[in-house]
């Protein structure tokens, strides 16, 4: 019996997201009185994989294979789900990003296995195995049950405390059984933002709405982005006015987040908007109209005009990043 995490890499390094995954799978182990073991998929350097350790993981399962370039969804479930059953895991953790949630399906089908998506929390119980996520876009929490002997979660970024542990992992190569019809596809192009923070990575998101008027007034919040180490991100009607690039929306019908801090200029606060940002631990509005639903999920607002407080807000900033 164990617990099984996958932990993507990026370029053979570790993110914050994997940590947490990593704790996560180690707090439900000592709570199902097991351990965790934590399985990698490609080239990382020794270093990057010990530091895994430091977060629960008394067991790294390192999978080198020359055909792996890029996430091949076919080869890959292929090889967590054999390392699962070699480990005779009872529970295989995913993050509840664009990889898990193309890898977590497949896994399931592989083992058999009940899935919940999206979990926000350890299990309330184990005997019936109950794990709670949001639902209603935020507004409830679903209890979800899972009766079968083998069980996938995926975890909602940021929802869990990241818990550093004194265990120190052994790193073990495994050789998986492929053939070249996992490999049937191939990936002809990677392009990777370089030149700013992911908005799946990024702990504050500053967001900009209808209220910031045009295109050409964006460069206000870009600074204070900037000046906090922040992702950008936008409503769904800025997007389609073409303001912003679609890789910004955030919504139900864009990306779902859940950073530290989002702070919404300009923005309304519709429920689709909403549904995609309510799991943000802190929210922080500034919008004119003081009816907009955006104020009733703050925990902090502002009724103002954003082109009259941005330049004051990056001017507090810069004063305080002085000390």
């Amino acid at each position: 019996m164990s617990v099984l995490a996958y932990t993507e890499n990026w370029d053979g390094k570790f993110k914050k997201i994997s940590y947490e995954l990593v704790s996560y799978a180690h707090q439900l182990a000592v709570q199902m009185g097991t351990h965790a073991i934590v399985v990698s998929i490609g080239d990382v350097p020794e270093e990057e994989l010990k530091k895994l350790g430091h977060y629960g993981a008394s067991k790294i399962i390192k999978v080198v294979d020359s055909r792996i370039d890029g996430l091949i969804n076919k080869a890959f479930a292929a090889i967590i789900a054999q390392v699962a059953e070699k480990e005779s895991a009872d529970v295989v953790v995913f993050s509840h990003n664009f990889t898990g949630k193309a890898l977590a399906p497949r896994v399931a089908v592989k083992l058999k296995a009940g899935i919940a998506s999206g979990v926000n929390a350890l299990p309330d119980s184990l005997q019936p195995f109950v794990v709670k996520k949001g639902v209603f876009t935020g507004k409830a929490i679903g209890h979800i049950t899972i009766k079968s002997p083998k069980k996938i979660l995926t975890l909602f970024p940021n929802s869990v405390e990241t818990v550093a542990s004194d265990e120190k992992a052994t790193i073990e190569s495994f050789t998986p059984q492929l053939t070249d019809a996992h490999f049937a596809t191939k990936v002809l192009d990677v392009k990777k933002v370089t030149d700013k923070i992911l908005l799946t990575d990024a702990e504050i998101v500053v967001s900009g709405g209808r209220g910031m008027k045009s295109a050409d007034k964006w460069g206000p919040l870009e600074e204070l982005a900037g000046l906090l180490g922040a992702a950008t991100a936008c409503s769904r009607p800025v997007s389609d006015e073409g303001w912003r690039s679609h890789q910004e929306h955030v919504g139900q019908t864009g990306k779902i987040i859940g950073p530290n801090v989002y702070i919404a200029l300009g923005i309304s606060g519709a429920i689709q908007h909403l549904g995609g940002v309510s799991a943000s631990k802190h929210i922080i509005a500034i919008n004119t109209d003081k009816d907009a639903p955006i104020f009733e999920a703050a925990e902090y607002g502002m009724i103002a005009d954003v082109h009259q407080v941005l330049p004051r807000l990056i001017e507090a900033v810069r004063e305080a990043k002085k000390h």
